[in-house]
């Protein structure tokens, strides 16, 4: 994730990662790996592969933080690892849920609630990109709540566990899925207000 990394308000900063236009970086190489997984969980869930699924999950949330640290340790932060990265996140995120949903795991009303989030970001980016951003950047507070999440639906996939396994990890993985929704949503105001600021010419591209 931490390739994704920095933030903008329309300043200058010299601590401000610079990404390259590199390809082959071994972040965007596990990036690329986490992308080709987001299939394979989904199938391990709608065939009712549960711990195979978590197991899956689990790795791809490690791949994540790796990643990160390679491309910070290394220097090898790039564009398309900006791009690869939270799409890799995203994809996770909407395959898990609505398997989860289908499967009875968790209701419906948490996909909406998040898909409601994406949606009204998404809509931003082509107006942003007629203004030269080629999309926001990332804030502390949706890196948070993707990581909450990524951890907390695994942890539900083990709640149809009997006995006490699945009981802690109910309550553990609910607790981690709502402050994950909560700090996914006040992320995405954040991103909301940046966007109304460069539209209305408050900000400018850098």
């Amino acid at each position: 994730m931490g390739s994704t990394s920095g933030e903008s308000d329309g300043e200058s900063r010299p601590s401000e990662p610079v990404f390259s236009d590199r390809i082959f970086t071994v972040p965007n190489i596990i990036s690329l790996a986490r992308l080709l997984l987001v299939p394979v969980v989904g199938g391990l869930i709608l065939t009712g592969h549960l711990v195979a699924a978590f197991v899956v999950l689990v790795g791809a949330g490690f791949s994540d933080w790796l990643d990160g640290v390679i491309a910070r340790r290394f220097n090898q932060t790039s564009r398309l690892g900006r791009f690869l990265d939270p799409s890799a996140d995203r994809l996770f995120i909407l395959v898990t849920i609505v398997g989860l949903a289908v499967q009875q795991i968790i209701p419906w009303w948490l996909v909406v609630v998040l898909l409601a989030r994406e949606i009204a970001v998404g809509l931003c980016l082509p107006a942003m990109a007629r203004r030269g951003y080629p999309g926001f950047p990332v804030h502390v507070a949706g890196k948070a709540g993707t990581f909450a999440l990524m951890y907390a639906f695994p942890l539900l996939l083990l709640s149809h566990l009997s006995g006490l396994w699945g009981e802690v990890a109910w309550v553990i993985g609910w607790a981690a899925a709502l402050w994950g929704v909560f700090l996914y949503w006040a992320a995405g105001l954040l991103y909301l207000n940046q966007f109304r600021e460069i539209v209305t010419g408050r900000v400018q591209p850098t």
